[in-house]
């Protein structure tokens, strides 16, 4: 199945940085080499849950001169795409788009938050899925759709996190990506790609994969298919680790059947600190990249979850200690031949959609999806109203204005984004200001504790697991009632 994701130039006078992307098979490829992309992501939510409030007038992609100081660090890391979970489709996005455009980096983006009515209920999701909660969503394909970078969207993040949300949660994500490829397919001018970013829980993680993978045999245009699978790990811990330990293996057996794209939509365990980032060589290296196709950083400020490369104080940011040791190990990595490799001449075929392919006698096995609400299914047909739309624009200074200093307190100076040439991505080495040295006392904690799940998935444990992913996660507690989603006039 080959679906354009084509981040086509928006007009003779716009430069675009990053290069046309398809999806073929299990791969992200660059057409024009055919050779697979593997995706060195960053999770971009500064601010944690506060980042996202509709009443301020502002959300992660709102400001320039903040954009332009985090495309610019990030530029140096060598990140070539975002992950940005919770977006106001209201505002206007232009600069920071154009400026992580001309960086090289894609976004990835949630469509939804963890406000009442913007997200699906995991143990009640009939209760969410209404058509209030669906303009929302596809007010978010209609502000980020227009960008030549949007690279996918995500339609849910964890929502089948244990076995008593995998019991009905599944067949509401399966409808949510239906509505909204529909909705992309009849409103937008490209098809951009919609998955899910699963919670790396062993006991639902292979279930919840093949239920979203899965083909209706009688259906060869299913748009309820997820276009890829994406899980946020933490089972990586410590410099002890290693593919083995880390049960990295068991996930690229695991995976190594799979008919459509996986990456780690989140990884980066954070007990014991310091971080030394010995996951990113298994993870870009010959052992994992025929089936997985990179990851994603959790995350880029610090927050009280502790996970952060970078304190942000006002306008003032300082590079933390994991920063420099992430750096140090992007560095290692030979990424001209990590991005040449050829993508897969096959890919296997899509398990049919059928109770046998569900091993868990709790888990979901209905494939029969709920139907879309009458006034949803006019959204899709028609759009919606008062569509929000964004459009690459020009940048004409691309140096950082806010203050920034290294991790050992000295001041950056001429810190700057450097714009790429046309269909190019960025890669570590693009950008090479200096950030100081790896060797520092800030470790981001003094928790020494080195704990992994007897799973092998997520290790993050207590107030942390929590934290971490509560700007990220459709909370537990939301119970949208239609009202409190009346977010746009229909």
């Amino acid at each position: 199945m080959l679906i354009k994701a084509t981040l086509m130039a928006l007009g003779a006078a716009v430069v675009g940085a990053v290069p046309p992307l398809e999806i073929k098979g299990t791969d992200f490829i660059n057409p024009e080499t055919g050779d697979k992309f593997q995706i060195v992501g960053m999770a971009y939510q500064p601010g944690g849950s506060a980042g996202y409030d509709p009443s301020s007038g502002r959300d992660p992609l709102s400001h320039k001169d903040e954009c332009m100081r985090d495309a610019a660090l990030m530029q140096i890391l060598g990140i070539n795409a975002i992950r940005v979970y919770n977006l106001d489709p209201n505002i206007n996005h232009d600069e920071c788009a154009s400026i992580f455009n001309a960086a090289g980096m894609y976004m990835m983006i949630d469509v939804n938050s963890p406000l009442p009515g913007e997200a699906l209920h995991s143990e009640k999701p009939w209760e969410s899925y209404y058509t209030a909660y669906l303009n929302r969503t596809f007010a978010i394909t209609e502000a980020f759709g227009n960008y030549p970078n949007t690279l996918l969207f995500f339609s849910a993040n964890e929502v089948i996190n244990n076995q008593a949300t995998a019991e009905f949660a599944p067949q509401y994500i399966r409808a949510v990506t239906r509505d909204l490829k529909n909705y992309i397919k009849n409103n937008l001018k490209r098809q951009i790609p919609v998955g899910y970013s699963a919670a790396d829980v062993r006991d639902v993680l292979w279930d919840t994969w093949n239920y979203l993978q899965c083909a209706d045999a009688e259906d060869k245009g299913d748009m309820s298919r997820a276009d890829l699978f994406a899980l946020n790990s933490y089972s990586w811990c410590g410099p002890e680790a290693t593919f083995e330990t880390s049960s990295y293996d068991d996930l690229v057996a695991g995976f190594n059947s799979t008919s459509i794209p996986i990456f780690f939509s989140e990884y980066g365990c954070n007990k014991p600190q310091p971080r030394y980032w010995n996951e990113t060589q298994a993870m870009y290296g010959d052992e994992m990249t025929p089936v997985f196709s990179g990851g994603v950083v959790y995350e880029y400020t610090e927050e009280d979850n502790n996970y952060g490369l970078v304190k942000i104080t006002g306008d003032k940011l300082r590079i933390l200690g994991d920063f420099n040791r992430l750096k140090n190990q992007f560095a290692r990595i030979n990424w001209k031949e990590v991005q040449s490799k050829p993508a897969s001449k096959s890919s296997p075929k899509a398990p049919a959609c059928k109770a046998s392919i569900i091993e868990d006698s709790g888990f979901d096995n209905n494939f029969t999806l709920p139907s879309i609400p009458d006034d949803a299914q006019k959204l899709v047909d028609n759009g919606i109203k008062n569509k929000p739309s964004g459009k690459i624009i020009d940048i004409s200074d691309w140096n950082v204005k806010l203050d920034v200093s290294n991790a050992d307190g000295s001041a950056m100076k001429n810190l700057k984004v450097i714009p790429l040439e046309d269909d190019e991505s960025n890669a570590s080495g693009k950008n090479d200001a200096d950030t100081g040295s790896e060797t520092t006392d800030d470790s981001n904690s003094t928790n020494t504790d080195n704990s992994t799940n007897s799973n092998g998935g997520d290790a993050k444990d207590g107030e942390d697991d929590e934290d971490a992913a509560i700007l990220n996660r459709p909370l537990a507690w939301v119970m949208a009632l239609p009202l409190a989603a009346m977010v746009f006039a229909l």
